[in-house]
């Protein structure tokens, strides 16, 4: 293969990179990034391959495709979770109520991780559900993540949080709970 003589296969090839660039670059979604990362690896390493450059396709393949995007899978399993502690003896929260928190979660792509407070490690705050009134308080320690969470809706397709979900900070007492109240 030539350049001269195959311009006209590899110039589609070649305008998928700076498209799939800009994908990779103005996606919102971790996973959709990490998908498009894949691809931009991927048709990188066929170029290479066409132009006669095999061990540059394959040093392409390999570490800009296939470890990068599993290094990247991997640190976005791990880094893209809410953990949430709750009290020791507390009564389970309805799995209707955890699927309307994990709905609402899901424009951020955070997974609702819920461990008991006894095996706390590396929380993000603490989920308190009390059934007799139906509140469902969470106290987180970042400001920045109260933030982000308040700005979430709290009602749509999926169930109606307005009415039940308190945010405070982690320090909040809980009789000043009407004061501190984060809701849209």
């Amino acid at each position: 293969m030539t350049l001269g003589t195959d311009l006209p296969l590899l110039l589609p090839l070649t305008a998928l990179l700076p498209l799939t660039a800009i994908l990779v670059v103005v996606q919102s979604n971790p996973y959709q990034t990490l998908v498009l990362r894949g691809i931009l690896g991927a048709v990188a390493a066929l170029i290479y391959a066409l132009l006669g450059a095999a061990d540059v396709a394959l040093t392409e393949a390999l570490v800009g495709t296939l470890l990068s995007t599993t290094l990247y899978a991997v640190a976005l399993r791990s880094s893209m979770v809410l953990r949430l502690a709750r009290p020791v003896g507390a009564q389970p929260l309805p799995a209707n109520l955890r699927q309307q928190l994990e709905a609402w979660l899901d424009p951020l792509s955070l997974r609702l991780e819920l461990v008991e407070q006894a095996q706390a490690v590396d929380l993000h705050g603490l989920l308190e559900w009390q059934p007799e009134t139906a509140v469902l308080r969470v106290r987180l320690h970042s400001p920045s993540l109260l933030q982000r969470l308040a700005a979430l809706p709290r009602a749509g397709g999926w169930g109606d949080l307005s009415a039940a979900l308190r945010l405070l900070p982690a320090g909040a007492d809980p009789d000043l709970a009407a004061s501190l109240e984060l809701d849209r």
